[in-house]
């Protein structure tokens, strides 16, 4: 990962921040996008600066705004004069049941889950064939199979599934595509223990996985998965065996 430029979106907390610290651990030199939480970004980049000066650049941008693709991703480029990984992490997350959805919501969830990731990879795709580079894309194990209650977040979802499988073969064979989905890692917020507790009893291995999971998934993706493209990865604890 020595030297090697990594976009990754919505990377100021969770997953997000999981993922950079663990590729800034193995040399990568980091552009990390985040939308509204400049402090906790700032906080992330004085860290991982301190132990390689110069190696994190925070780039904010609204990626509900078309015009921020091709910005972000040129400016990425910028900063290290290149782009070798595009990690598509960003991602709006909350309930919309049928009846209730709103068109501001629809266009929520289809702009970060779906939308933003295909155009940063249209932007993206000239730099990273370049170096032969990779996109990662973080999906989810409701993608497959729904969660109740989150239709249009799941319909996104399954959207980015398609798209990791459709891009590897657009952009092959100078661009690798892959896609990680995550079980239960991080509890949504107000989850009851009970509905906790049924989830991990659902789960193979009895327990929730940590952001840590993910991020070594990614990391695998980009070092050492050379021959794999437009696959998923189930990193849920063998959760998706009882969904």
């Amino acid at each position: 990962m020595k030297a090697r430029s990594v976009l990754v979106t919505g990377a100021a907390h969770r997953v997000g921040a999981s993922i950079v610290k663990l590729l800034h651990e193995q040399g990568a030199n980091i552009v990390l996008h985040y939308r509204n939480s400049k402090s906790a970004a700032q906080a992330i980049a004085d860290e991982l600066n301190i132990k390689r000066e110069g190696s994190v650049v925070l780039l904010a941008a609204d990626l509900s705004d078309p015009q921020a693709y091709a910005q972000l991703v040129e400016a990425a480029v910028d900063c290290f004069g290149g782009l070798d990984v595009l990690v598509n992490n960003a991602s709006s997350f909350y309930p919309t049941p049928v009846l209730e959805t709103t068109l501001a919501q629809w266009d929520d969830l289809m702009s970060s889950n779906l939308k933003a990731p295909f155009f940063l990879a249209q932007a993206a795709s000239h730099h990273l064939a370049k170096n032969k580079g990779c996109i990662i894309n973080i999906v989810d194990i409701h993608a497959d199979k729904p969660l109740k209650g989150h239709p249009v977040y799941c319909m996104a979802k399954a959207g980015l599934v398609m798209m990791t499988k459709a891009l590897a073969k657009e952009l092959g064979p100078s661009i690798r595509v892959n896609a990680v989905a995550p079980g239960a890692i991080l509890w949504p917020e107000g989850m009851e223990a009970e509905i906790k507790s049924e989830i991990m009893e659902r789960t193979a291995l009895k327990r929730k996985g940590h952001p840590d999971d993910i991020a070594k998934a990614v990391l695998f993706l980009v070092h050492d998965a050379d021959y794999m493209t437009g696959q998923i990865m189930a990193i849920d604890g063998g959760r998706s065996l009882n969904l």
